[in-house]
């Protein structure tokens, strides 16, 4: 009898603690008022999986950052902000030869991160890794005072190699040589033997994010650093998709081919913000004094050396959340003509969806490139459930074939482009740390979007008669991956 008592006071103890936790959980979730795929899919989780689902939700459902990262956010914000206000009055873009769409996409992205456009700037598109691999070697060989290098992933072999040799050779000439990487998406350099050679040689080599077990208790460990800088003597930069990795030595045992992305070469006034935003990072992830800071003269004006206005936008937890998926969308709305876009991972929400098939409805020629291959089966199959529904309206997905294109690129209308890190997923739009720059250039866009048909060329298209033919089985898949969509 007293066993029965006991067991009986156990399991409805359990049974309580399990419905307040999802109780309460469901109210937190609810009434932090995120996107409603979000708050839909955290609540499905939190209240069919008992204890596991909350565990899951308090690792994952919220943004947490640290005290110690956002007490050095909120210290150094005003420094930038302060430099930030400096541009508008040192840089002023005539409108009047632009596309006038863009106006209102830069005035957007000021009032959500405060930093303006600039105009004359030169940008090179570089379309192949070997290519960029030669370009960035060449100008950390001609460096005169410093190579910044910020990247989400570093992987040994081939000519990442030959990278590391050139920061060597660098950094003994006298070079300030500094490499900032994502904890978790270069956690195999860390500790290898070519970080080991870097650091002894005198390159600073500083871990982002610090991710482990006993900080998952703490932090959101997959927040990650997912920006790609590159800035040689304050005066020349690079920005786009691609990792310091080599294809042909990156993942070559999942199946996919070869990666391939797009990258730009950057000079003129743009290169001072790119500057700005690897030290913010730096300052950040070394916890250097403020004083340090206030104190550094590496933030300097760079003279025009083309024409092109140029806006950078960083996004990420603690630089406007939503910022560059409102920014996203606007971009969308404004297409006219045509409206190209290259991701490596489509998992749209509702509202990017809906903008999308509007374009394609109101007569923009719409075109999705996407890989025939992914890394990431579930996000594979949670992109293809979009795939029927956007096809119907008149957008075309095209599927490249050569290789796993992780290239992020949008051109509208011919006339202006955005390229960076960003995927269009939701992991992008309000979980990683990314940047984007806002091309307002006919002329670069059109460079870029020759590219792009490169990209289409290699493809096949995916007709809606195409998803309407498969069997159950897969759109069963496709959906049940659709439902976690917005946590991925």
């Amino acid at each position: 009898m007293e066993s029965e008592t006991y067991y009986w006071i156990l399991t409805t103890s359990i049974f309580l603690a399990d419905l307040a936790i999802r109780i309460g959980l469901s109210l937190r979730i609810i009434m932090r008022k995120k996107a409603p795929s979000v708050t839909l899919g955290w609540l499905v989780i939190t209240l069919l999986l008992p204890f596991v689902g909350a565990f899951t939700y308090l690792l994952f459902g919220e943004n947490r950052i640290g005290q110690n990262r956002s007490r050095q956010v909120a210290e150094r914000l005003p420094f930038f902000k302060k430099w930030a206000a400096t541009l508008e009055k040192r840089h002023q873009v005539d409108w009047s030869g632009i596309n006038h769409e863009c106006r209102p996409i830069d005035a957007q992205a000021h009032a959500i991160i405060g930093l303006p456009t600039v105009d004359g700037n030169n940008l090179d598109i570089i379309d192949t890794s070997d290519v960029f691999f030669d370009a960035l070697i060449r100008d950390i060989d001609q460096a005169r005072e410093s190579c910044f290098l910020e990247f989400y992933i570093w992987h040994e072999g081939g000519r990442a190699n030959e990278v590391a040799d050139a920061l060597i050779r660098a950094a003994g000439r006298g070079v300030r040589c500094r490499v900032l990487l994502d904890s978790i998406g270069s956690d195999a350099f860390f500790n290898s033997g070519t970080a080991r050679q870097m650091r002894k040689n005198g390159v600073k080599i500083v871990e982002a994010l610090p991710a482990g077990f006993f900080r998952a208790l703490f932090v959101r460990i997959d927040l990650r650093n997912h920006r790609k800088i590159i800035v040689i003597d304050g005066e020349i930069g690079y920005t786009g998709s691609q990792n310091l990795v080599d294809p042909k030595f990156f993942k070559q045992g999942n199946n996919v081919g070869q990666w391939v992305d797009t990258m730009v070469r950057v000079c003129g006034p743009v290169v001072e913000k790119l500057t700005a935003a690897f030290l913010f990072d730096w300052y950040v992830e070394s916890n250097l004094d403020l004083d340090s800071l206030q104190d550094n003269e590496e933030i300097k004006p760079v003279p025009r050396c083309g024409d092109a206005p140029v806006q950078l936008v960083l996004s990420g937890p603690g630089f406007a959340e939503d910022g560059i998926h409102d920014l996203l969308l606007t971009t969308l709305y404004a297409a006219r003509r045509e409206l190209i876009l290259t991701t490596p991972y489509f998992v749209p929400d509702n509202a990017i969806l809906a903008a999308l098939k509007s374009a394609a409805q109101r007569g923009v020629d719409v075109t999705i490139i996407v890989p025939e291959k992914n890394d990431s089966k579930l996000v594979h199959y949670a992109s293809r459930a979009r795939y029927g529904e956007l096809a119907r309206s008149g957008v075309k997905i095209v599927s490249f074939g050569a290789g796993l294109l992780h290239a992020k690129t949008v051109t509208v209308d011919r006339d202006f482009s955005l390229i960076g890190s960003v995927n269009l997923d939701m992991r992008s739009f309000w979980l990683n740390f990314e940047l984007t720059l806002f091309v307002y250039n006919d002329a670069f866009t059109k460079r870029l979007r020759a590219v792009q048909q490169q990209y289409i060329n290699s493809s096949t298209l995916l007709d809606a008669h195409h998803f309407d033919q498969r069997p159950f089985f897969s759109r069963l898949k496709e959906n049940c991956a659709l439902l976690v969509g917005p946590l991925l």
